[in-house]
């Protein structure tokens, strides 16, 4: 039998039985099928005579006006399908292509989002295209969005949940072993200004501003800036570059936006950037106008555009200064670039009696570790004192006794594990020596040589 004859027999039994509700849908969804819309529709509208609560008709019509164009009618129909919990995962995907359509981001936002509640493996291409960041890990822990633990989940928080991510340091420069260059720079460009709000009003200078911190990784930044904060008694909010980036379009300037929001509350502020290299990449190596976008909030941001950044210290560390947007380091951004070189051997000392602490140990000659330990980061120090720990263990899991680390345990280890900075500075001395018109790396060469 033929599509057009088996319409046939459809049609001769409703006129044999017009109210016939399971045949009319049958035959609507024959007309469906083979595109004849008009028909199709005729259909559903005469089952929803009979019965206006009918799912199949009303999501029929929904599929037609989809295919017409007609997506306020798509719209409404299922939002009214949610309202009684019979919208099928299909309702939802075209009410929500419905929405982009429409131009109707935040709330195809919201529909997606019930989508990949019911079902996580879901992918379709232009609702990703459109509503999804196309570098978001689609993969990961769906944990990760829930918008009881996120406090940038929806951006809606408010005052009364700023306390998420805001902290009060209780350490200052005092705390931070050697370095007397950096913190004396930090003290000179940011600090005082802080203090003497009103006479560098006087001459037109306003307090805060932004400043980032370079160098190789696990040399100390992030600990800098939280004691920066403790120097001043100002707030910290430490930001990673997952706390901004959202799977959702549109939210990750929003989250961005949140943030700075929360920091003009609370001045004094020192807000806190980690990896900024990440966050503030070329715009000309984006590849995709989202990033662009988030970028652009960014830096709206720190100019203070719709609102004002007084009291407010950014500061940004980064292991790759050269990947930054150069529209970064403009005036009032992030103009005051700091070197933060591996810890000198005053700090190489003052770091590995922190972290040997209460491990057991004979007399350690602290300076010998340090004089054999140059250009390690404080993340090699604690990587050489795992290694001495890792082997005094060997023999103690034999005598069940202790043995206490010695000198020479600790300079032994410090051989088999190289400096790890070492790396970055083949890098960053070809940045230097031929990438350096303005001079900002003249503190790399200087310290290589």
């Amino acid at each position: 039998m033929t599509h057009d004859q088996d319409i046939e027999s459809l049609r001769e039994a409703i006129e044999n039985s017009p109210d016939n509700l399971p045949l009319r849908i049958m035959l609507a969804g024959k007309y469906l099928h083979f595109g004849r819309l008009e028909e199709a529709e005729t259909e559903y509208q005469t089952v929803l005579n009979y019965d206006s609560d009918h799912i199949k008709a009303k999501e029929g019509l929904a599929e037609i006006y989809f295919r017409r164009g007609r997506y306020s009618g798509v719209i409404v129909i299922v939002e009214e399908l949610m309202s009684r919990q019979k919208a099928s995962e299909r309702m939802l995907v075209i009410c929500a292509k419905s929405l982009v359509r429409e131009k109707s981001i935040e709330d195809a936002q919201e529909i997606y989002e019930k989508i990949l509640e019911r079902n996580p493996d879901f992918e379709d291409r232009e609702l990703d295209e459109n509503l999804r960041m196309p570098s978001f890990d689609y993969d990961g822990d769906e944990d990760e969005f829930d918008e009881d633990e996120d406090p940038f989940f929806g951006f809606d928080a408010g005052p009364e949940d700023k306390d998420f991510f805001m902290e009060k340091p209780d350490i200052s420069f005092k705390d931070v072993g050697g370095m007397a260059r950096v913190k004396e720079e930090i003290d000179l460009k940011i600090i005082k200004p802080l203090e003497n709000a009103d006479l560098y009003a006087a001459y037109g200078k306003k307090a805060g501003g932004g400043i980032l911190l370079y160098g190789p990784p696990g040399c100390g930044k992030t600990y800098l800036a939280k004691a920066t904060a403790g120097e001043i008694n100002a707030n910290f909010i430490s930001v990673g570059i997952n706390d901004i980036l959202d799977m959702w379009i549109g939210r990750s300037e929003k989250n961005m936006g949140y943030i700075f929001d929360v920091a003009r509350r609370n001045t004094p502020c020192v807000l806190f950037f980690d990896e900024v290299d990440a966050l503030g990449a070329s715009r000309s190596d984006m590849k995709n106008s989202s990033g662009r976008h988030v970028i652009n909030q960014f830096l709206s941001e720190l100019d203070g555009v719709d609102s004002s950044n007084d009291g407010i210290l950014v500061m940004g560390a980064t292991n790759a200064p050269w990947h930054l947007d150069p529209a970064f380091r403009r005036p009032g951004r992030f103009d005051r670039i700091i070197f933060v070189p591996p810890p000198d051997e005053e700090s190489r000392e003052s770091i590995l009696r922190i972290i040997m602490g209460p491990k057991p140990k004979n007399d350690i000659n602290y300076r010998a570790v340090a004089e054999n330990t140059k250009n390690y980061s404080g993340a090699d120090l604690n990587a050489v004192v795992d290694i001495a720990v890792e082997e005094k263990l060997k023999s103690a899991l034999k005598s069940g006794i202790p043995e206490p680390i010695t000198t020479n345990d600790l300079i032994h280890a410090a051989k088999k594990h190289h400096a790890s900075t070492r790396e970055w500075f083949n890098t960053a001395r070809n940045y230097a020596m031929f990438a350096n018109e303005s001079g900002i790396y003249d503190e790399i060469l200087k310290y290589i040589k």
